[in-house]
């Protein structure tokens, strides 16, 4: 993707606008700023960094859901060093299990751990499983559960896969698109990762499942953002928090200010150019006039995976080395553990360590609606339940809800946000959706942040297709028959009835 020789004249570098102080829309304002265009960020709440953040609680620090900073773009790689010192980083060790009736199973595989855990009997039953799935496949591999069974057996796909994936989307994995095990899973089969725990390579990465080791900011993601906003701000653009954008004005095919809501009331903002890392569905609910009756459907239509976080403060010795645990075991609700200590002794205090217990949700259920108390209550008895940790030395409890974390990929959500991209084409050219909920994508962090580097480049002339991203040969993972690359294609799942995108 070369850029063109055009360029944008100094007037549209006036008065750009960005919505959202996440990954995808700091870099926005970062890159502006570099080519000497200082822009106004609004974003919605008190805190930098989107799901990136990094939680400070009465010294505690810690994040929502894990991040590694570990990416194939070298252009992100490099701003990550432009914005943070190298002091600032770590290099930290990848250690993570998978927990299983009452057992830690060892990820990447070891053969002896795994053995030693199922038992020789169980064990030859999963490779006689997995050699029969060789001879017999799944009829439907269409599917999650088809897909995975196919290459592992149903015996290993029941131990390591079915129950943490239906936990994280909340469907029965039947109802969740190959698509998405090509993405996560990407390289990794049962032959490869029984080859990787006879003969290890260090700090193997050709399985992208098997990366022993990752940067990460000592002080958490957060440090990261929390840097750029002091950068971009240092250099003249304005970072607004608490700031709700409500409308997107648009006249004669380009949109030409945004209305945002403060405690102090309304303000708006003219634009010469938009870039957007609110949900899509959201953007377009808010353009004034309104979008056409098909359009706000197809809005509305996009859905949102939520998450919470209870951190509960235990003494050190209560912890494990893990950077995370996956919570196999289907006869609690928790879904992930965190050990915050283990990421960064900098995240934690002397002595002690924090424990993020993970719940995916969906906005509005039983979870979500409960009590902080309850909540910590819960996250309590669980670890009690999987016999982790004792309830007594849990010393202090924090709750944090993340509206909005995960887009959900349902069996429409492609023709719907077809359907917004070609309205924002024909209308507001000059509105540019980026990131993760911006474009309604599976985006990691740094594929993100690429969004946004390639938009600014559009907006100095150049002509990237950013929706391109992760599914060309760059971010080729895994290929299907014909050759073509699924990339960090999304999982499909079925339509279901929700709160609507605005």
């Amino acid at each position: 993707m070369e850029p063109t020789q055009q360029k944008s004249s100094e007037a549209e570098l006036d008065d750009i606008v960005i919505v959202g102080a996440g990954p995808a829309g700091l870099t926005s304002a970062y890159e502006l700023l570099r080519h000497g265009a200082r822009s106004t960020v609004l974003e919605s709440d008190s805190v930098v960094g989107g799901i990136s953040r990094t939680v400070e609680a009465d010294g505690w620090r810690f994040d929502i859901g894990g991040h590694r900073f570990f990416t194939k773009v070298p252009a992100v790689e490099d701003l990550w060093h432009e914005i943070l010192d190298e002091g600032d980083f770590l290099l930290r060790p990848r250690m993570s299990r998978i927990f299983y009736d009452g057992k830690f199973f060892d990820y990447p595989l070891k053969a002896s751990n795994a053995l030693r855990n199922l038992g020789l009997l169980e064990s030859v039953r999963c490779v006689a499983s997995y050699a029969w799935a060789r001879v017999r496949p799944p009829a439907d591999q269409s599917n999650f559960e088809g897909w995975v069974a196919a290459r592992f057996g149903w015996r290993l796909y029941g131990i390591f896969f079915k129950t943490y994936t239906e936990k994280v989307w909340g469907v029965p994995a039947t109802e969740i698109s190959a698509d998405w095990a090509a993405q996560r899973i990407k390289n990794l089969s049962l032959s490869k990762a029984v080859l990787n725990a006879v003969l290890p390579k260090r700090n193997q990465k050709e399985i992208a499942s098997l990366i022993e080791e990752f940067q990460y900011p000592k002080y958490g993601p957060g440090m990261m953002w929390q840097r750029a906003r002091d950068e971009v701000e240092a250099g003249g653009t304005k970072v607004l928090m608490n700031t709700k954008v409500t409308k997107v004005r648009h006249h004669a095919g380009k949109a030409v200010s945004v209305v945002a809501r403060t405690d102090g009331g309304e303000s708006e903002y003219p634009v010469s150019h938009l870039i957007s890392s609110m949900p899509i569905g959201s953007l377009l609910a808010a353009m004034d006039p309104p979008v056409p009756d098909e359009v706000r459907q197809a809005a509305a239509d996009l859905h949102h995976r939520d998450f919470l976080t209870v951190a509960l403060v235990v003494p050190e010795s209560a912890g494990f080395p893990d950077n995370w645990i996956y919570v196999h075991e289907p006869g609690v609700r928790l879904g992930r553990i965190q050990n915050f200590g283990s990421w960064s002794p900098y995240l934690v205090k002397d002595g002690r360590t924090c424990l993020g217990l993970e719940y995916f949700v969906f906005e509005g259920d039983d979870l979500w609606e409960m009590p902080d108390e309850a909540l910590v209550e819960l996250g309590k008895a669980e670890l009690a339940t999987l016999g982790l940790v004792d309830p007594a030395v849990v010393q202090e409890g924090y709750v944090v809800r993340m509206p909005k974390a995960y887009p959900v990929y349902d069996d429409t959500y492609k023709a719907n946000v077809e359907v917004l991209r070609r309205w924002l084409d024909a209308n507001v050219p000059n509105v540019h959706p980026v990131g993760r909920n911006g474009m309604h994508k599976y985006n990691n962090q740094d594929h993100s942040m690429y969004t946004a580097m390639l938009t600014v480049e559009n907006i100095l002339g150049a002509s990237h297709d950013i929706w391109k991203v992760n599914v060309e040969g760059a971010y080729h993972e895994i290929a299907d028959a014909a050759g073509a690359s699924t990339g960090r294609d999304a999982p499909v799942l079925p339509s279901r009835a929700g709160p609507s995108a605005g």
